[in-house]
């Protein structure tokens, strides 16, 4: 299974999907990652992303030219919301585990956001590394910051663009 140390196959299987969401329920920010990179400076980044559907994700963009991010939907429901640059909503997209519609490509320099619509909503993302905390050009100056007093009312609005189906 492993050589060197390195471990050469990882299975994604309902166990691990199981433990992913139940970790993203039990924390406060209600999501969890499970990354398959090794380290954060790795140049390949694929993981496991467990989103409640009340996180707040703020809108953002990655800069880098190198920095497409592509999310497949494997278990529940996730809204995706494209916004132009002055904040206002330019397309959504409801994406479902097994539906007609399961992942996006989503190009740098693209201000995004996505929602969870159903609890125990788990999406497998890739793109480039290394990690980086987001810079303040890549912040949607639109958009309340996780945390702020303002973040649950925006929140609530952009749950609001994916009515139950």
């Amino acid at each position: 299974m492993s050589a060197g140390g390195v471990v050469q196959v990882r299975l994604i299987d309902r166990d691990l999907l199981d433990a992913v969401a139940a970790d993203a329920a039990a924390r406060p920010r209600r999501r969890a990652n499970h990354n398959f990179h090794p380290a954060d400076d790795f140049p390949a980044h694929r993981l496991l992303n467990a989103i409640e559907p009340d996180s707040y994700l703020p809108p953002h963009r990655h800069v880098d030219p190198l920095k497409d991010e592509t999310i497949l939907v494997l278990r529940g429901e996730l809204g995706v919301i494209r916004f132009d640059d002055a904040g206002a909503v330019a397309e959504t997209w409801r994406l479902a585990a097994g539906g007609d519609r399961l992942g996006i490509d989503i190009a740098h320099g693209t201000w995004h956001t996505v929602v969870a619509l159903a609890p125990g909503t788990i999406i497998f993302e890739a793109k480039s590394g290394p990690y980086r905390p987001l810079a303040s050009a890549e912040k949607a100056p639109w958009a309340p910051a996780e945390g702020e007093p303002a973040a649950v009312g925006y929140w609530r609005q952009l749950q609001a663009l994916f009515p139950a189906a």
